[in-house]
């Protein structure tokens, strides 16, 4: 049987997509869907919320079961999470991101909610941006306890704010963790607060490579061809989207504490290192921490959430959300 133009691929992205010369656009991974529910095993409840009909946005909310319902909930630390995959593929409702925040509120006791932003190269960057700052506006408008999910309005603590992702999930939190910074806030006054930020793996690169990226130039090509695929070409490796580095805001993060997970066989570890590097020299105030998983690539927790080094990840984040409140009140996170 001959092949129609339908089915001849033009570009073939493994193992994210597959575009065919019709424009057809075939996703690979993070296609599957698996339902918000009550973890019987964690005791986390979760939901989703569509923020903006026009465009899509939405967002998976998870909470304990036991601040659901109660007369006077605790009020837990807020996380907002960005999920990665290159800006290109994944959602929060696919079984790896599920399993994923789940895990994170159930180790940290928080409230979360996991950020779905609409792809590229469909939409392009900066896209990706925009639908998660118009996400996270939409979570602070909770802040004053009026919003439009009562989830948040009666659980989640908006003085402890906390931008989480993986990949570029985290390069999205680091620029909206910045736009915060450059806009004075969150947009909602004295009422909310992004105490930090947790970046995993972060998807940062540049045109000069450093360290070991020089001894990995496939892996190079790969790591900046995405970034072109996700722009659609219009902007390059030093764009300071892509590239802290070359960002004359960077000073004005706007977050006091940084967290960056960083595994010694990923190709963007060294982007990780330098990321604390150069904004510890930007006139920054804050405080930042690399950690570095040995043994271990790109995001492994995603594949094995069990394994040693993601277990151990796991509750360093929770550490590092809960520190100052279980100093403060001399209370140990669970």
């Amino acid at each position: 049987m001959a092949t129609t133009s339908s089915d001849e691929v033009a570009h073939d992205f493994f193992p994210f997509l597959k575009i065919y010369k019709d424009g057809r656009i075939e996703r690979v991974v993070g296609v599957d869907v698996l339902p918000a529910s009550l973890d019987p095993t964690t005791g986390i409840e979760s939901k989703d919320v569509v923020i903006s009909p026009e465009t899509g946005v939405a967002a998976r909310v998870y909470v304990p079961k036991s601040s659901v319902g109660a007369c006077q909930p605790q009020k837990l630390p807020l996380v907002v999470y960005f999920h990665g995959g290159g800006f290109c593929v994944e959602t929060p409702f696919c079984a790896k991101y599920h399993h994923a925040v789940n895990s994170l509120v159930a180790e940290a006791n928080v409230v979360a909610v996991s950020v779905h932003y609409r792809l590229a190269p469909e939409n392009p960057i900066p896209v990706a941006y925009d639908d998660s700052w118009a996400a996270v506006k939409w979570v602070v408008s909770h802040s004053g306890g009026i919003g439009p999910d009562e989830w948040l309005n009666s659980s989640a603590d908006f003085k402890r704010v906390f931008f989480a992702g993986d990949s570029a999930g985290a390069n999205i939190a680091h620029q909206l963790a910045l736009r915060a910074g450059l806009e004075g806030g969150l947009g909602s006054g004295d009422s909310s607060k992004l105490v930090g930020i947790a970046l995993v793996h972060p998807y940062f690169w540049g045109v000069e490579l450093i360290e070991d990226e020089v001894n990995h130039p496939e892996k190079a090509v790969w790591a900046e061809g995405i970034w072109r695929f996700a722009t659609k070409g219009t902007s390059g490796s030093d764009d300071p989207l892509i590239n802290p580095a070359k960002d004359p805001n960077l000073g004005k993060l706007g977050a006091e504490r940084v967290l960056v997970c960083v595994a010694e066989e990923d190709i963007l570890k060294d982007r990780g290192w330098y990321y604390k590097e150069v904004l510890e020299k930007s006139g920054w105030r804050g405080t930042a921490e690399v950690v570095e998983a040995t043994g271990d690539g790109h995001v492994f927790h995603l594949a094995n959430p069990t394994c040693d080094n993601a277990l151990a990840m796991l509750k360093k984040i929770s550490a590092f959300i809960n520190q100052d409140w279980a100093s403060a009140t001399n209370i140990k996170p669970s």
